[in-house]
C-alpha cells in the first residue's frame, strides 16, 4: 500500500513533528510523542487511501513543498521549499513551544483508468474531479476526529489532542494541504468539517 518514497516521507514528517512538539516539553516525552504522532499520521493516510480505492484511484503521499510564489507561469522557485519540514520548526521556535505546526504531508491522485473502464464503462471516471479529491482529503480529517474521540474514551488524552490538532492544520485552505482540496472540492463539506474541528479544539482547550 505504501512505496519506499511514501514511507520515507511519513518517517521524516513524524520525526520533525515529534521533535518540535517534545523539544520544549522535555526530551523524556519524545518517544511517546513520536509514537502518538506516527499513529495520528497513519490514521489520516489510511483513511485517504481507502477513500481513494473506493473512488477508483491511487493516492501518493509526499512531503509538502511550495514550488511557486505567484500565479504567473514564470513565478516558480528555483528549488521547491520543503514547507512540511521548515514550518513546524519555525512555528515551534517562534512560539516557544506553545504552538506546533502539524501539516507536513500532502497527496497526489492518480485515477485507475483501466479499472474504472472495466467497472463502469469506457472512460467513466477516467479523470478525478475536485469533488472526488476533496472527499479523499475529507476522509483523513474525519478519521482523525473519530480517533480523537476514541483516544479520549480510552484515556489517551495526548493522542486525542494530537488528532484534533492534526485535523485543524490540515483543514487550512492553503497551498496543496488537504483543507485546500476540500475547500475547492465542496465548500459546504469544508464548512461542516471546520465547525467539527473547532468544536474539538474548544473541547481540548477548555474541557480536557
Amino acid at each position: 500500500m505504501l512505496n519506499l518514497k511514501e514511507a520515507s516521507s511519513i518517517i521524516i514528517a513524524t520525526l520533525v513533528i515529534g521533535l518540535t512538539i517534545s523539544f520544549f516539553r522535555g526530551i523524556e516525552t519524545f518517544l511517546y510523542t513520536l509514537l502518538a504522532v506516527f499513529c495520528v499520521i497513519v490514521v489520516n493516510i489510511l483513511a485517504k487511501k481507502i477513500a481513494g480505492f473506493y473512488l477508483d484511484s491511487e493516492i501518493e503521499i509526499k512531503l509538502w513543498k511550495i514550488e511557486r510564489y505567484g500565479f504567473k507561469p514564470s513565478q516558480y522557485f528555483k528549488r521547491a521549499i520543503p514547507a512540511g519540514i521548515i514550518l513546524p520548526i519555525i512555528v515551534s521556535l517562534v512560539s516557544l513551544g506553545n504552538v506546533f505546526w502539524m501539516a507536513s504531508l500532502i497527496f497526489d491522485v492518480k485515477p485507475m483508468i483501466y479499472r474504472t473502464a472495466k467497472r463502469h464503462g469506457l472512460y467513466s471516471y477516467s479523470e478525478m474531479t475536485e469533488d472526488h479529491i476533496g472527499l479523499m482529503a475529507a476522509a483523513g480529517v474525519v478519521a482523525n476526529l473519530v480517533f480523537a474521540v476514541i483516544g479520549y474514551l480510552l484515556g489517551f488524552m495526548e493522542f486525542s489532542r494530537l488528532n484534533v490538532y492534526f485535523a485543524l492544520f490540515n483543514m487550512l485552505p492553503l497551498s496543496d494541504l488537504d483543507g485546500n482540496k476540500i475547500f475547492f472540492g465542496n465548500i459546504i463539506l469544508w464548512s461542516f468539517l471546520a465547525a467539527l474541528v473547532l468544536i474539538g479544539l474548544f473541547y481540548t482547550f477548555f474541557l480536557v
